[in-house]
């Protein structure tokens, strides 16, 4: 199948410019997360179904080239929606997404990593967004929003070989520690790296780091919290003091932490998705950035 894609050009204004995580692959540093798009707790469609749309489609005319989804948000219901709005895609758009889990009737989320649940849901992706190729498949091991010893050679390999089928374009893993992101590395080179990370939840400092210094991007995960909203009387007084949001201030630490961190804020409001571009793009004074340090050895300052 022939994807006809709608010609564009990438932005290099967005808060942040560009980063390349492969010789065919830049993204805006700013991204956008779409798994707000589906109903409550992530499960059935949207109570305001053209209110999705239009969200999508501000994101694309905003100059945000780096869209994040799943499958199993809904499930299907923001792949979906992205195929609605969107397809045929700008030609500069970059569609992530990732496998690993699935949602049940209940709307619990059970890995899902056996060989052929990872085959079935590589194909999903594939159909429910209108593709013939996927820009990058994130493994998503571990647990709910931390890693978990093991190994994930196997489920790896199969991405893998379907990446060698020409299924997927590039690969990433999502919920690891670092050994296995080598494990991973050893079989197929992984262009990102998809950790639970914010201001206050900074466990993965060193591992940016690392990732870094490869040229391997960095996505947080509820960079804004998620469904636990950030809470920290410094973040608060900093954005006091800059006439500003403490969101805003959230945004613009993690853009400023390190150049590799790729930032995939979610809403389902056209006004806040404006404010979340406008609020990456925030200049934090030096000081500012020394106060906001310490909120991790304050255990997030509540």
């Amino acid at each position: 199948m022939e994807i006809k894609r709608n010609h564009s050009q990438l932005s290099t204004t967005l808060p942040g410019g560009t980063f390349k995580l492969a010789d065919d692959l830049t993204v805006t540093r700013l991204g956008y997360g779409a798994m707000q798009l589906a109903g409550p707790h992530v499960f059935g469609p949207p109570a305001d179904h053209d209110g999705a749309i239009a969200v999508l489609r501000e994101v694309v005319k905003l100059g945000i080239n780096h869209i994040d989804t799943s499958d199993f948000y809904g499930p299907h219901v923001t792949n979906q929606l992205i195929k609605e709005a969107l397809h045929p895609y700008p030609d500069q758009l970059r569609i992530v997404t990732k496998v690993g889990a699935r949602r049940d009737v209940e709307g619990n989320w059970p890995r899902a990593l056996a060989p052929d649940e990872l085959r079935q849901a590589v194909r999903d992706n594939l159909n429910n967004l209108g593709l013939d190729a996927l820009d990058v498949v994130n493994l998503r091991v571990g647990g709910l929003v931390a890693p978990e010893p093991g190994l994930i050679a196997e489920p790896f390999r199969v991405l893998a070989e379907m990446q060698h089928a020409g299924l997927i374009k590039h690969l990433g893993v999502s919920n690891v520690n670092a050994e296995q992101i080598a494990e991973a590395q050893s079989i197929a080179p992984v262009v990102c790296v998809q950790n639970f990370y914010n201001i206050t939840n900074r466990q993965d400092d060193s591992l940016i780091d690392s990732l870094a210094k490869q040229g391997i991007g960095y996505v947080p995960f509820f960079p804004l919290g998620g469904f636990t909203p950030l809470q920290s009387d410094t973040l608060s007084s900093v954005a006091a003091r800059l006439d500003s949001t403490p969101m805003s201030v959230a945004l613009a630490w993690l853009r400023q932490r390190s150049p590799n961190i790729l930032l995939i804020p979610g809403t389902s409001s056209v006004k806040h998705l404006r404010e979340n571009v406008a609020g990456a793009g925030l200049h934090l004074p030096n000081d500012a950035i020394r106060e906001l340090n310490d909120i991790a050895g304050k255990n997030g300052d509540k």
